[in-house]
């Protein structure tokens, strides 16, 4: 990995490029994200590099975490993330990482929260067919056979049942970076990212180049 930062979705919009071709963005506003802690080889196994962003308030910051900022000589941040660079030795702690990193026409990944669905049904959940909903049939929206009879007389593990959906940890790569806003420390992503407004994204430059 080459590059990497911390960003919060704020919403989509549209741009035209030049040939009035019509293309829908999600703004993210992305760093300034300090170093706060450098991992070694000799200490830790291996390189990576702590980023912080979202100033928070010093009264919602735990005494461990205070020291740790401290040390470092930065802020205090709401969220922390590490990142394993190629090139970690050119960071110091207490050096920002913010949107120039990136640059038009970049592919990048981006990690969030999706949103969560609450309880859902198999239909919604996994797209399952419905029963018939005529001629006295009492099967419509259910789950289905649960297995075989006395022989295994139990469920086999990973059938797609109802229960929560969404909240969970998505990925989506090899999104085009149409415009970088440096000074406003916003980029302007093609597309959908995962998650609703305002949630926190882990974004690096793409592993499918």
């Amino acid at each position: 990995m080459q590059k990497g930062i911390i960003g919060k979705k704020l919403g989509m919009t549209q741009l035209f490029d030049e040939n009035g071709k019509f293309i829908p963005v999600t703004v993210v506003e992305v760093g300034p994200c300090p170093v706060v802690f450098k991992k070694t080889v000799e200490n830790d196994g291996y390189d990576a590099v702590q980023l912080g962003f979202s100033e928070v308030k010093e009264k919602k910051v735990n005494k461990p975490l205070k020291g740790h900022f401290n040390k470092a000589g930065v802020g205090y941040k709401r969220f922390l993330r590490e990142f394993r660079l190629d090139d970690c030795a050119s960071l110091n702690i207490g050096d920002e990482v913010k949107a120039d990193i990136f640059a038009d026409g970049d592919k990048i990944d981006v990690t969030g929260t999706s949103k969560g669905k609450g309880f859902a049904g198999v239909i919604k959940r996994w797209g399952n067919h419905r029963g018939p909903m005529t001629h006295g049939s009492g099967f419509h929206r259910s789950s289905g056979s649960m297995g075989a009879c006395s022989s295994p007389s139990r469920v086999f593990k990973g059938k797609k049942l109802p229960g929560h959906m969404g909240n969970v940890k998505v990925t989506i790569q090899n999104l085009d970076v149409v415009k970088v806003m440096a000074d406003k420390n916003l980029i302007l992503v093609k597309g959908s990212v995962p998650g609703p407004k305002g949630g926190i994204l882990v974004i690096k430059d793409s592993v499918k180049k």
